[in-house]
């Protein structure tokens, strides 16, 4: 490794870096006609019209766009109220630098672009460039996520670049490419869901999660099939389900592998698709018999008669799903988790056939091209492996670097985390906040705070932003144009609709200037669609291929679904129909086995802490936390547990109650509900300082997607003071 360029002084900034952008209302400041863009939140992306309102307060309001095809027009909440946080009031409009004081001041572009350089540079020429760590976001665009992963491996040189994606659906991504050998969230289109028999739903509540995909299941179940919820609580997408199964947390895999049993013992085998379109069947089945219903009840909870009722209705409909999110996938064990449900699809004859499949329900907005285009440790642009020597070879070239410089795979994102302030001294974050949203979330901010130097890129000053010796304002949602894509696997086109209040560049422009004075000032274009087009080249012959997408294109035809490997191929909607992507076509069943949670309830800590969202927050609540309407409905944190729990702890609704793990206390408002089960209680992460959920869960990592075990650890309550 060598560390980035050092001769000479620093350069000054370049003329691209104050390039004027047209007004969005070109000049005249009358409003604008509406532009059709997307939601900045969820990886549903759904379409929406934005216009500039061309005063002050707001700047822009948003519309429906009743004909894109994922949401016809409808918006939750926060994709409703996504034009508030526009407001210079609601946002950073100057970069900011600490001061001798230790307080940050504001500060101008060229200083605060140098400081960043400059620190970035120092910390390699003294600990090497594996020293210096890049930490990005799901949210980012495809150009931005591939500039930033570009920018860590051939500027700064540094093995050590991951994202918080890895915390989205690694598992299920790991999964997917031990048995399909590709990794698309959804291998069909969401409309897939509303036409088949039945679809299992395993640990998502999509009615809070994401609202306007309610509809296809209350269209599937109109249009006479059936819905199996798999979740500890009794949420208001469980409300809808046929059954609902209620295991206890970290047992969703022998939960999949107990109705695999009744699948076997009951004869509903698809032999003939076995036979003809998969491998590894006979080496499986051991581990499946291994765990016989009245087993399996006593893990999970669930009794026999709903594991064989679940069994009969996946098995009697002609066709049928199973959709898998962050409950299963965000475990010690979310791999083979996974890999469990697969195979039951795959042993069912329910995959890679019209209106059957296995598919994850990817959260981020971006957090499936995030992955794709080289934010993720171990990949290159196209979904290529970053040890592969062809795929090396190719990027390299794409990028005008010899491949034997490119540095190899490095952390995953808690490790990466963890390892702040020691291995790695400086770091270089962008769009993301695991202050709040890492695991074990205080001691990643003592990591944190451990660094000689940080820089921050975002829109608000987030509690991460706020330890940093540098935060630069960028754009958002509106403000610039770029590609995302869907869960679907449809890559769509954000296009700007208002102009950034004076002072806020585009995350390109600064990777731009970053790469200037650091010693690269070629390579690094601040306009997207140029980005997008070398994109295209770097991804073309890799498992997610671009190389037939525009933006003219995107917009056209509503997205386009990868893999889209030439300007005349139609996309692929739908994936494995004819073969899998395997080397020989066939997909791989997995041998799994159920093992405990890496935390059990014990004397000590007595019953099971589950994390998720609620309706009015997104995510870290960075962006949600700052929007009126959003904060009046779900203000605070809040620890959901059954009444019976509440009264033998003797806690009433809205009293303090105290939740400690083995790695910290905090305290919330109770909130008692019959939906939840006994033996667990839940609280959502949106949340800083006393009620940060984060403070709880455990990092233990999935041994092969390194995912943290967010979903279950061990807790004890007690009734707090009240304050």
């Amino acid at each position: 490794m060598t560390a980035p360029a050092a001769a000479g002084p620093p350069a000054g900034p370049a003329p691209a870096e104050e390039t004027s952008r047209p007004a969005a209302d070109g000049g005249t400041g009358r409003t604008a006609e509406p532009v059709d863009t997307h939601c900045p939140y969820c990886a549903l992306q759904c379409g929406m019209r934005v216009r500039a309102s061309g005063g002050g307060g707001v700047p822009a309001e948003v519309l429906e766009r009743p004909a894109f095809p994922v949401n016809k027009g409808a918006l939750c909440g926060k994709g409703r109220t996504a034009a508030e946080l526009l407001a210079p009031a609601a946002r950073l409009t100057t970069p900011l630098v600490r001061g001798a004081d230790g307080a940050l001041r504001p500060a101008d572009w060229p200083e605060a672009l140098d400081r960043v350089a400059d620190g970035l540079r120092r910390t390699a020429a003294a600990h090497g460039a594996d020293a210096v760590g890049v930490f990005g976001g799901g949210g980012l665009t495809n150009e931005k996520a591939y500039a930033l992963g570009k920018f860590a491996r051939v500027v700064l040189r540094t093995s050590q670049i991951d994202y918080n994606g890895r915390f989205c659906m690694s598992s299920a991504a790991a999964a997917h490419q031990r048995a399909f050998g590709l990794d698309r969230g959804l291998p069909f289109p969401l409309a897939d869901v509303a036409r088949t028999g039945c679809v299992v739903l395993v640990g998502s509540n999509l009615a809070d999660t994401m609202p306007p995909a309610l509809r296809y299941l209350t269209e599937l179940r109109e249009n006479g099939g059936r819905l199996i919820v798999v979740d500890p609580r009794r949420t208001r997408t469980a409300e809808q389900a046929d059954l609902h199964l209620q295991p206890r947390p970290g047992t969703d895999l022998a939960l999949a592998l107990g109705l695999l049993h009744l699948v076997v013992a009951e004869g509903r085998v698809d032999e003939g698709f076995v036979a003809a379109r998969t491998t590894g069947w006979e080496r499986t089945l051991p581990g499946v018999m291994a765990h016989w219903p009245e087993l399996v009840e006593r893990i999970t909870g669930v009794p026999v008669p709903q594991l064989r009722e679940a069994v009969a209705m996946f098995c009697d409909a002609p066709e049928s799903m199973v959709l898998t999110a962050r409950g299963p996938e965000q475990q010690a064990k979310g791999t083979d988790t996974v890999s469990a449900w697969i195979n039951l699809c795959l042993a069912t004859g329910r995959s890679g056939r019209l209106l059957s499949g296995y598919g994850c329900l990817t959260g981020q907005g971006n957090g499936q091209g995030g992955r794709e285009h080289g934010q993720k440790a171990d990949q290159l642009p196209g979904y290529r492996k970053l040890d592969d020597p062809a795929a090396r070879a190719h990027v390299a070239a794409v990028w005008g670097v010899d491949p034997d410089d490119l540095p190899g795979p490095g952390r995953s994102a808690y490790e990466l985390l963890d390892a702040l302030g020691r291995d790695v001294r400086a770091l270089l974050l962008m769009g993301s906040n695991p202050v709040v949203s890492a695991p074990r979330a205080a001691h990643v901010a003592e990591r944190i705070e451990a660094l000689d130097f940080l820089a921050v890129c975002d829109v608000v000053l987030s509690e991460t932003a706020a330890l940093a010796d540098v935060v630069l304002p960028v754009t958002q949602w509106a403000e610039e144009t770029g590609t995302t894509t869907n869960l679907e696997g449809r890559v769509i086109l954000r296009r700007r609709a208002v102009d950034p209040p004076p002072g806020v560049r585009s995350d390109l422009e600064v990777l731009a200037g970053l790469a200037r004075r650091l010693g690269r000032p070629e390579g690094f274009p601040a306009d997207p669609e140029e980005v997008f087009a070398e994109l295209r080249r770097a991804s073309a012959g890799g498992p997610a291929d671009y190389a037939g997408i525009s933006y003219a294109r995107i917009a056209a035809e509503d997205g386009v679904f990868w893999p889209c490997p030439e300007p005349g191929s139609p996309g692929t909607p739908r994936l494995f129909l004819d073969r899998y992507a395997t080397p020989d076509g066939r997909a791989r069943f997995t041998p799994v086995q159920h093992r405990p949670s890496a935390e059990e309830p014990s004397a000590e800590y007595p019953y099971y802490l589950t994390t998720g969202r609620v309706l009015a927050q997104y995510q870290s609540g960075a962006q949600t936390r700052r929007v009126r309407e959003l904060n009046a409905a779900e203000p605070g944190p809040f620890v959901q547990l059954h009444p019976r729990l509440a009264a033998r702890l003797g806690v009433a609704e809205g009293e303090p109650l105290a939740v400690t793990s083995r790695r910290g206390r905090v305290v919330a408002p109770a909130r008692l509900s019959a939906a939840i089960r006994q033996d667990t209680v839940f609280m959502p992460f949106h949340w800083p300082g006393e009620g940060r959920a984060n403070t709880l869960t455990n990092p233990a990592l999935d041994p092969v997607s390194r995912m943290p075990e967010f979903k279950v650890c061990a807790v004890r309550l007690e009734r707090a003071a009240t304050p």
